[in-house]
């Protein structure tokens, strides 16, 4: 399932590391970020991040020497953990676009006892927290310059 703008080495090592961001889990019935449906709702959403998450996998096969696919498992994990060190905005990039097609997956979203549906027109509930804890904000001077 190669795009355009990733080759397929690319596409595997980023499926591979999306299952180890979000492993499948047998405990709360959900599958991993690699999942097939998952992942090509990844595939189909890079849009704004592509060249940095082309930077951040050309880096992480930097780092394995090769393909990180191709890793076997305890090397797999040591690569990833210097890479989250290291990985910087290319890697935040990467991790935001597995993380919004994770959760809104309708089979994850139902293990989280919400209806998999459009938070629009009917809205979600949100629970309120506690305000005063924005009190210190508020107190602060303002970070901006008046216009006028």
């Amino acid at each position: 399932m190669p795009t355009p703008d990733l080759a397929a080495e690319q596409v595997r090592d980023l499926r591979a590391l999306a299952g180890m961001m979000i492993p499948a889990s047998a405990a709360y019935d959900v599958p991993g970020a690699d999942d097939e449906r998952i992942f090509r709702d990844i595939l189909r959403n890079l849009e704004r991040d592509r060249d940095d998450i082309s930077r951040a996998l050309a880096q992480l096969a930097s780092l394995a020497g090769g393909a990180f696919a191709d890793l076997e498992q305890g090397r797999r994990g040591e690569v990833a953990n210097t890479f989250r060190e290291t990985g910087g905005a290319p890697l935040a990039a990467l991790v935001r676009v597995v993380l919004l097609c994770y959760y809104r997956d309708d089979r994850v979203m139902q293990s989280l006892g919400m209806e998999p549906r459009s938070p629009f027109p009917k809205g979600h509930v949100v629970e309120q927290g506690d305000w005063s804890l924005l009190d210190p904000v508020r107190a602060r001077a303002p970070m901006y310059r008046t216009v006028g």
